[in-house]
């Protein structure tokens, strides 16, 4: 008996050979896309930091015409990419969506309406922590998926988060909000309640929570939520927020004294926040409370400030520097920034690792931690030195017009 075998039919042969032909065409345009290395260049030099910068945009051949798609909120970066093209001579369709959506033509502002809000790196609650936002954080709004937003909060992080903890303001009421009054919850963690008599809570607070001021009410500040609720604050535990920034000593001590009130917090990967931190978030916290803004990740961080050390010679290294620790370039990797701490003097630093914890590089000290003193990659000076990517609210302002 004869088996029929179709891979011997001519018929079968030549799609085949259609098959493979038409394979490797299409595999061929898309390797010789001239447009690739065009988006690769501005991308390089409008939005390396995907954390910071959306230009999600990539290009296709359809019916030998090319089309541009994806997703920016650069319009600078969009049209650096149609200049180069059109000199190049190229002909495309821009189908590039610009950010923030239409959804948000006239209310692309919102203000973090709970103690704090969790963002992620996806919107869904079972996405990465990537960051937090305290209340009274004002977050550029930039599109809808259900409900869930894409936000940029003040140092440019870009992050998703739930609807649940922001409330949406027309830009007038934006405007309006930045203009008014504030004040600043100054303890570790606390609450706000109905009334001045009453112990009924209205939500907890955290260190660095943002309220407007309504009115002075004896021993209480009286302040409203950004979705309308109405409180009372101790001034105890709280200041005029103008008062608090004209106040702030921004000192080494000052550093170091807000980071010891922040002991024994637990490590949270993406926590900002008095309630668990990571490590770039215990850097990030300590400063902000300080009224200076950080980049969020250690690998952000290192491009601050003035470098100090990178030969662990400790000597020249002051009070409130940040130290980085990581794995060092070779020639076939580039470095990378996995942890940061904060110098506190004595040959010590405190830095967030299971806990907020003092450590040594002391090798006689019972906390000498051999571990970090191995990895480490340089020390960088932030106080007091003018660079861009950091925030100085006294000089700055993020709350105010």
């Amino acid at each position: 008996m004869k088996l029929f075998l179709p891979f011997k039919t001519p018929i079968f042969f030549l799609v085949v050979c259609l098959i493979t032909f038409y394979g490797c065409k299409k595999n061929l345009e898309v390797k010789n896309n001239p447009i690739s290395s065009y988006i690769d260049s501005v991308k390089q030099n409008y939005a390396p930091d995907k954390r910071v910068a959306i230009f999600d945009v990539a290009s296709r051949l359809s019916n030998e015409h090319y089309i541009i798609k994806g997703e920016s909120n650069l319009p600078e970066a969009v049209n650096a990419l149609k200049m180069k093209l059109n000199k190049a001579n190229i002909t495309y369709t821009d189908s590039i969506v610009m950010l923030p959506t239409s959804t948000f033509a006239t209310s692309n502002w919102a203000i973090v309406k709970i103690s704090v809000a969790n963002l992620r790196s996806k919107p869904g609650h079972s996405s990465e922590l990537s960051t937090q936002a305290t209340l009274g954080t004002p977050v550029r709004l930039y599109k809808k998926i259900e409900d869930w937003y894409l936000i940029q909060t003040p140092d440019n992080y870009l992050a998703w988060v739930d609807g649940g903890g922001i409330e949406i303001l027309k830009n007038d009421d934006f405007d309006g909000w930045k203009a008014a009054k504030k004040i600043v919850y100054t303890e570790v963690s606390g609450y706000s309640y109905e009334s001045p008599i009453s112990t009924q809570v209205v939500s907890d607070l955290v260190a660095g929570s943002i309220l407007e001021l309504v009115a002075d009410s004896g021993f209480f500040f009286e302040v409203k939520y950004p979705d309308g609720r109405k409180a009372f604050v101790l001034k105890s535990e709280s200041q005029n927020y103008d008062d608090w920034l004209v106040a702030l000593e921004q000192t080494s001590e000052s550093l170091v004294a807000t980071s010891k009130q922040l002991m024994g917090l637990p490590y949270l990967w993406g926590g900002t926040s008095t309630k668990g931190v990571d490590c770039s978030g215990f850097t990030k916290t300590i400063y902000f409370l300080n009224g200076m803004v950080l980049p969020r990740d250690a690998s952000q961080q290192i491009h601050t400030g003035k470098v100090i050390d990178v030969n662990k010679d400790f000597s020249d290294v002051a009070v409130g520097d940040l130290l980085f620790f990581g794995k060092k370039a070779t020639d076939s990797t580039k470095q990378r920034v996995i942890h940061v701490g904060m110098w506190i003097g004595n040959n010590e630093f405190i830095h967030s690792a299971g806990r907020v914890h003092i450590s040594s590089f002391d090798k006689e000290s019972p906390n000498f931690d051999s571990y970090n003193y191995n990895r480490y990659l340089q020390t960088n000076r932030v106080l007091s030195e003018q660079n861009k990517e950091g925030i100085n609210l006294q000089q700055l302002p993020v709350f105010k017009d």
